[in-house]
């Protein structure tokens, strides 16, 4: 008989380098997914960490390898703290995503560490990681995951859009789940907030005591990435090529900066949901870290017609740790977990690996 009840900690770390999220959560299958977030916290990264972590698409592989021994103990031990800190007993598996080192999906190449198996031992508990690899092998681009979680969970929703280090959108369309990346929001932003000595702009206050340089956005919202169809997915290495260097190039305020470049991902996400259903207003599901830049959802609310929606404080930072359990469950269950019309793979598939404590 099927199991209807899991009890699951989802692990998530994103580009933007907010810390470690873990989530214990509560999935039951009825005639649709229910789930209750039951503890959730955020572990924030040391300085070493954050320093070791922003580097490492420069590493070889050899480097990569040992600083991926060292990250695997070193979320075994965030993992058992959360699990003593909050006495839970009950858990099916911990299912983590691990951090992205390289994503490079058009070479076959997609690398996060901390998915060793080792990690099963150190927390003593099954461990369901590395979602990613098996879809890249398979010709997709690996990401995004989360929209399976978005059409089982949140299916309410017309669309869900994440604003992580980049801003991703899924939605259905032809009564078909398509996902994909829109363009990069904390891990610009964070960057030149750190230039000031700040680990982000809270709020958007800085951008919102700047102006917008009309060149600068006119250059950011021409790249090419814009005018390429779905599937598709963007990397940290693309953002160290393409965006820093022409931003860099206007030599401008740090205030200037961050106001043109929330406006430039107010325009690219708006131009997203107006391309798809133009005609009729829509609810928008908002998550992430950027849900909390109030000036930037001022701005995709002055500029589109739709309902900009922001949930719980617990969705909105946890929703990436929440469905990454939920892969895991339907990892564990032999369903499929990723989907073929988000990704671009060959076809849709049960992603990951389960290793047993």
């Amino acid at each position: 008989m099927e199991k209807k009840e899991y009890h699951v900690i989802g692990v998530m770390s994103g580009t933007s380098l907010d810390g470690i999220d873990l989530a214990q959560v509560r999935f039951r299958l009825g005639k649709e997914w229910q789930f209750e977030i039951l503890n959730a916290q955020t572990i924030d990264y040391s300085e070493n960490w954050k320093s070791k972590l922003k580097g490492l698409s420069n590493h070889d592989y050899n480097t990569l390898q040992s600083i991926d021994k060292s990250y695997t103990l070193y979320l075994g031990e965030v993992i058992n703290g959360f699990i003593k800190r909050n006495k839970i007993k009950e858990i099916d598996a911990v299912c983590s995503h691990g951090h992205t080192a390289r994503h490079q999906p058009d070479s076959g190449v997609t690398y996060q560490i901390g998915n060793r198996a080792e990690l099963a031992t150190l927390i003593s508990q099954t461990l369901v990681c590395d979602f990613r690899v098996q879809d890249v092998a398979f010709g997709g681009q690996g990401a995004p995951l989360v929209p399976i979680g978005d059409k089982l969970l949140f299916s309410k929703f017309d669309y869900c859009i994440n604003l992580g280090g980049f801003a991703n959108i899924s939605l259905e369309k032809d009564n078909t789940r398509i996902a994909y990346d829109i363009c990069p929001v904390n891990i610009v932003l964070n960057h030149y907030a750190n230039l000031l000595g700040l680990d982000y702009d809270a709020g958007g206050g800085i951008a919102r005591s700047g102006n917008i340089d009309m060149g600068l956005l006119t250059k950011l919202n021409a790249l090419d990435y814009y005018k390429a169809p779905y599937p598709k997915s963007l990397g940290v290495e693309w953002v160290d090529l393409c965006v820093l260097p022409l931003i860099d190039a206007f030599k401008l305020e740090i205030k200037t900066i961050l106001r043109t470049f929330v406006e430039h991902v107010a325009h690219q996400i708006v131009a997203e949901l107006d391309q798809v259903k133009a005609r009729h207003k829509s609810s928008v599901l908002v998550t992430g870290g950027g849900a909390y830049n109030t000036f930037l959802i001022e701005r995709i609310k002055d500029l589109t017609k739709h309902d900009v929606l922001i949930p719980s404080n617990k969705v909105v930072e946890f929703k990436e740790a929440l469905i990454f359990g939920f892969l895991g469950v339907l990892k564990l269950q032999g369903k499929n977990n990723c989907l073929k019309s988000v990704t671009g793979a060959i076809k849709d598939h049960s992603s990951g690996q389960v290793f047993l404590r």
